[in-house]
């Protein structure tokens, strides 16, 4: 938990921040407003991290990590409510309507520097729970209601084992690590990312829709964090001289027809998005981008691209240093609470033990007694590798039916099926529904007509909502009929970063700083309802909820 949380919302151009930045120790610093200022208005060093200027929560690393910086936009009346922090100090220009919201956030003696206003404004202040000596302008006041508040959290017993190397395991680990956390990572395989993880490219986009609903807000927050995480890395770059093989070629999502094209267009006019996170392109446009005839148009997200899974991980663990403990080679099989610790079981062997256990294991989850009522299942996905003399070599990453990439080290990536079995063998049945989608796409003469087969297969796992388990894991042996997800029952200790499906690369930064955060008592890198939209125990609860209707 940082030394000190401040929540602006009257933003100087980064003045104030820089003058807390250089008073030392860690700070968290929320600022909330409806537009983005443009880079050339902020202070210097904030320009080369300055987000994009979409809606929704924007979390920035800086100093090391001893400053946070969390850049929430729109709406400050509707976005007050959203956030969960526990905050010493607040700047506040103008009334504003959300002040009980305001007020929730304020620890005792919390100070509050606003405008003086009017006696209906200061009536106002003093019912939410502010006091102050003297009327001035601006009007420096201190939260002194006597109203309960939860108690401060006590600090984690910083010790963790994290159960899986993939995308999911390594960015726990990683952002265990950044805390000062003594982590252990169990993995089954010899090496990271072997399983659903281990393909030659990752696709990484946004998603978009009409009515900007908790997929699309969810999808945009880890897309943009995904990235802003791997510049901290070290980067990406295709020709393997960055910590990250990968490549920001750009993403052209095809319409799939007239109707689809018209959507693309409409959502990209009703938001307003910047050109730099997506653009709309007429027919003639994405046909000349393609090299192809796409009659309907399509979406250009300029910053999305293609990565490899597998260096992603070893740029997250590398990342670690010391504090992490790799065991290898081990097979999570069974867990064990012991007092305070939990003690993870192989084959006749304790692998490890921590203070609290992270299921980030994939498929794996589903063997162990404490997550299998989870409602996860696998989606069997084959990528049919293409060798670059076979295949035309695209300039950036295709998606429609399928996605294509462009040549990497010899070899695009076309995929991938969503099969509803675990056959990990390469079926000619599938390399031939990824290849005729493909030729639907470019048409025959860039697609060859009867490669070997080659190619990978994984399996994704997903949950019936299609977006990921973060967080405290539900007990479902423990009593009760819980109405709210702070009343379900949790196994102590034990949490779980699952359920990614296709989107693992983009969702596991962003997942993993969620659940530290909460682990840390920090507030949360996402909005509430966010939060809440990935909690694991939604599922119980909604199965509880059904039973209590059901009841005579």
């Amino acid at each position: 938990m940082a030394d000190r949380t401040i929540l602006d919302l009257a933003f100087d151009g980064g003045a104030r921040l820089a003058a807390l930045r250089a008073k030392g120790g860690t700070l968290h610093y929320i600022v909330v407003m409806p537009v983005l200022p443009p880079a050339a208005g902020i202070m210097p060093d904030l320009r080369a991290c300055w987000p994009v200027a979409v809606p929704g929560l924007h979390r920035i690393e800086l100093d090391g990590g001893r400053t946070t910086l969390d850049v929430v936009l729109g709406e400050t009346d509707a976005l007050l409510p959203e956030l969960s922090a526990r905050v010493d100090e607040f700047h506040v220009p103008a009334p504003l309507a959300a002040l009980r919201a305001l007020a929730r956030l304020a620890v005792p003696g919390a100070r509050l520097v606003t405008c003086a206003g009017d006696d209906a404004w200061r009536r106002n202040l003093r019912a939410a729970g502010f006091s102050w000596d003297a009327v001035t302008d601006p009007l420096d006041a201190r939260y002194t209601s006597r109203k309960p508040q939860p108690p401060r959290p006590a600090p984690p017993v910083r010790s963790a084992v994290v159960i899986g190397a993939g995308v999911a395991g390594a960015a726990a680990c990683e952002r265990l690590c950044a805390r000062g956390w003594q982590v252990t990572l169990i993995e089954r395989h010899p090496e990271p990312a072997q399983e659903a993880s281990g393909n030659r490219a990752g696709i990484f986009m946004p998603l978009l829709s009409r009515d900007d609903n908790i997929p699309t807000r969810l999808t945009r927050a880890a897309y943009l964090y995904a990235q802003r995480r791997w510049a901290a890395l070290g980067g990406l770059a295709p020709d393997g001289s960055a910590p990250i093989l990968g490549n920001r070629c750009g993403v052209l999502q095809l319409a799939r027809d007239g109707e689809h094209g018209a959507l693309q267009r409409d959502v990209v006019d009703a938001w307003g998005y910047p050109d730099e996170y997506v653009r709309w392109l007429d027919a003639g446009q994405a046909s000349g981008m393609l090299g192809s005839s796409t009659p309907h148009g399509a979406w250009l997200f300029p910053q999305g691209g293609w990565a490899n899974p597998a260096s992603v991980c070893r740029a997250m663990l590398a990342a670690c240093g010391e504090r992490l403990t790799r065991v290898f080679h081990a097979e999570a099989l069974t867990l064990k609470r012991d007092g305070e610790r939990w003690r993870v079981l192989g084959e006749g062997a304790v692998l490890a033990e921590g203070a609290h256990v992270i299921v980030a294991n994939g498929a794996g989850a589903l063997q162990l007694a404490q997550t299998a009522p989870l409602p996860l299942y696998t989606m069997r996905g084959q990528v049919t590798h293409l060798a670059a003399q076979d295949f035309t070599n695209l300039p950036l990453v295709v998606c429609r039916e399928a996605y294509m990439t462009p040549v990497v080290d010899g070899i695009a990536c076309v995929g991938a099926t969503y099969d509803r079995d675990t056959d990990r063998a390469l079926r000619a049945a599938s390399q031939d529904e990824n290849l005729e989608r493909a030729r639907e796409i470019l048409g025959a003469d860039r697609v060859p007509a009867a490669p070997p087969l080659a190619g990978r297969v994984g399996l994704r796992t997903m949950a019936p909502d299609r977006l990921p388990l973060v967080g405290a894991l539900p007990d479902y042996g423990a009593p009760g009929q819980s109405e709210r997800l702070r009343d379900v029952g949790r196994h102590p200790g034990l949490h779980g970063l699952l359920g990614y499906a296709s989107r693992g690369l983009i969702w596991a930064p962003l997942a993993a700083e969620l659940l530290v955060s909460q682990l840390e008592g920090e507030p949360p890198p996402v909005e509430a309802t966010l939060a809440a939209a990935l909690d694991p125990a939604r599922f119980l609860l909604k199965e509880r909820r059904k039973t209590v209707a059901a009841a005579p």
